[in-house]
């Protein structure tokens, strides 16, 4: 009778762990956590100007270096407007911005370059005591989604030809 009690607590102790597990699980991707956080909106309408949306949706995980709409801002007058009417260099350009994989600032931290999805690599340094991947600066870290996570960068890179 005593090792059915330790075995139902030991049970029930399982069961309550895995639900806060679940709980702290973000229920959003990364396309829905980006629109939520209000500063994506050039980024997330490349998206769908470019049909990425479908696979930033998909299980993952991945990991975004999210330009921020000041960050497209940035880029030389005419840019993204030529980028928006070609789709295949749009893709190639948000394919730039993603990782395969869940790297936190953790582990960017220790790394020394990733693969992007495209085939190119990002670099990771830091440079005056901030994190930075290509050049650059990472913003804000561990934005956190159900398949993968944000990084907001303050800099668009356009790929290599």
């Amino acid at each position: 009778m005593r090792m059915t009690s330790l075995f139902a607590i030991a049970a029930l102790l399982l069961t309550v762990g895995a639900a806060q597990s679940l709980a702290q699980q973000p229920a959003k991707d990364v396309i829905d956590t980006a629109m939520d956080a209000g500063t994506f909106k050039t980024l997330i309408r490349a998206a769908q100007e470019s049909g990425m949306v479908a696979t930033l949706k998909g299980q993952g995980p991945f990991t975004v270096f999210a330009p921020t709409d000041e960050a497209f801002a940035k880029l030389p007058a005419g840019t993204l407007d030529t980028l928006m009417q070609d789709k295949q260099k749009l893709s190639a350009l948000l394919s730039a911005h993603v990782v395969s994989g869940r790297l936190l600032a953790a582990d960017v931290t220790k790394m020394k370059s990733a693969k992007t999805v495209n085939g190119q690599e990002v670099t990771f340094t830091v440079k005056d005591g901030a994190p930075m991947v290509n050049n650059a600066k990472i913003i804000k870290a561990d934005v956190l989604a159900s398949n993968g996570v944000i990084h907001a960068i303050d800099t668009v890179f356009l790929p290599k030809p």
